[in-house]
């Protein structure tokens, strides 16, 4: 039994649930805002239909009985007077005596079906009892409403009088409807206004979330409002503070070990120099720098992690390319640059220059041409780094940005890298609000693209 309900659990839903899950959100909105909102001015339109309608039920009922208590009295009174009448005057009397609701014909038959609702048959059962004595030979349905009727009346002289009573509804001012109409827009004003209250803070938090990036610099959010939403302000509010000295604290560990280590690592490197096997010495020695650059990069990265607090300048970026080229060229390492940018721009240059630094250097260990690619528009800076190395395979292009992560292979420990290059790389381009891509190139070797708004550090 048990296996039979798991398996019915995890059927796939049917085409008619995607097709509603679909409609739903089609005309459901997504933002609570929007929602709340919906919410409101529709429960208020059902109220206010609800509220119309049972006024206006009751004012058909009032009129029913009002009806139904006077028309009787009214129609048998013009019936008296017409029976008093002399024969030949009573057709110029028939249309002073007609109304909205009933009129008189000489001669002819009340022909037609008997009435069908029973408000109908009431209603001709009342007036037949206030025309007595007169004989009322028939009752029919009339032609004007399920309520109206056609009465044959026979006078004491033997004429006949057809009667065509119907009901009149009660005429509705225009101005209630334009008072309800008012009504309601005030009421959907007041819901937009209340669901604003209570969705606005939610959304000052959600816009403070999404700024605390690395460099957990989320502006303040302002503990003011409802309780509640106070409440929800200040414990953001403390949490950004927690998670800031929590890293800070973590920083200073790693710096604490890192000179720590220092001292250790320098008096092995010193008696490293004592040893007689010079293979060995060699070993050790090889065994002691990777030691020191993997302290050295880990507290990089952990620094990286807060962000960098460098605030952006305006700079000449294409003779901070230029003179990153020459360095290369003056270590003896071969980088080309392809393209400028032809004016000065707003950026973080220490972080810029740390970041191509990374992944020219990635560069070098695996491919021996390697191009820094330069293209501006638009206020839109992009940064490509180029190799003709082994490349990345596929399933480790979205890896090989986590720290200490080392693709099985030629990249590997044994180039000399720590894991930590890309890492770092991507943790100071989120600090500068830039975005990092790694591709494989279709003719070989691997793409870094560094593309950045140059406005958009101007603001920041």
């Amino acid at each position: 039994m048990s296996q039979s309900l798991s398996s019915t659990a995890s059927l796939p839903p049917s085409p008619e649930d995607r097709a509603h899950d679909g409609w739903r959100r089609l005309w459901w909105p997504r933002s609570l805002f929007a929602r709340v909102t919906v919410i409101f001015i529709v429960g208020l339109a059902i109220a206010q239909a609800l509220t119309f309608a049972a006024i206006r039920n009751e004012r058909d009922a009032a009129m029913r009985e009002l009806m139904m208590s006077g028309i009787e009295q009214d129609i048998a009174s013009s019936i008296a007077i017409l029976d008093r009448l002399p024969a030949a005057e009573r057709a110029s009397w028939l249309q002073r005596l007609e109304r909205r609701n009933y009129r008189f014909e000489l001669g002819g038959s009340a022909s037609g079906p008997a009435p069908a609702t029973a408000s109908a048959r009431q209603f001709g059962a009342a007036i037949g009892q206030a025309l007595r004595p007169f004989e009322v030979e028939r009752i029919a349905q009339g032609d004007s409403g399920r309520d109206a009727l056609r009465l044959q009346v026979r006078l004491s002289d033997g004429a006949s009088i057809v009667v065509d009573a119907r009901r009149v509804g009660m005429p509705l001012a225009e101005w209630v409807i334009w008072l309800l109409v008012a009504q309601l827009l005030v009421l959907a004003v007041c819901g937009w206004l209340a669901a604003r209250l209570v969705t606005r803070p939610l959304a000052r938090l959600a816009s403070a979330a999404d700024e605390l990036g690395p460099d957990l610099k989320a502006r303040h959010v302002d503990e003011e409002g409802p309780s509640e939403v106070a409440q929800a302000a200040r414990a953001f509010n403390a949490m950004q503070g927690r998670i800031s000295d929590y890293l800070a604290e973590r920083v200073q560990i790693l710096a604490a070990i890192s000179h720590d280590l220092q001292t250790p690592i320098t008096r092995m490197r010193l008696r490293t120099e004592f040893m007689d096997n010079e293979q060995e010495q060699f070993k050790f020695r090889q065994d002691l720098d990777a030691m020191n650059a993997l302290v050295r990069e880990g507290v990089t990265y952990a620094r990286t992690l807060q962000g960098t607090r460098e605030p952006p300048c305006r700079i000449d970026a294409d003779a901070l390319f230029e003179s990153m080229v020459a360095d290369y060229g003056d270590a003896g390492q071969d980088v080309v640059l392809q393209g400028r940018i032809g004016e000065p721009i707003v950026t973080r240059p220490n972080a810029l220059r740390r970041i191509l630094s990374n992944l020219i250097d990635n560069a070098l260990k695996f491919g021996s041409e390697v191009h820094l690619q330069v293209h501006f528009a638009d206020d839109q800076l992009t940064l490509a780094v180029t190799d003709n190395g082994p490349g990345i395979p596929p399933e480790h292009l979205a890896q090989v940005m986590k720290p200490f992560y080392r693709v099985e292979g030629s990249r590997n420990r044994s180039t000399g890298g720590t894991g930590l290059g890309l890492a770092i790389a991507q943790q100071l381009a989120n600090a500068m609000g830039a975005q990092l891509n790694l591709r494989n190139r279709s003719e070989g070797g691997l793409e870094v693209r560094l593309t950045m708004g140059t406005r958009a550090e101007a603001q920041g």
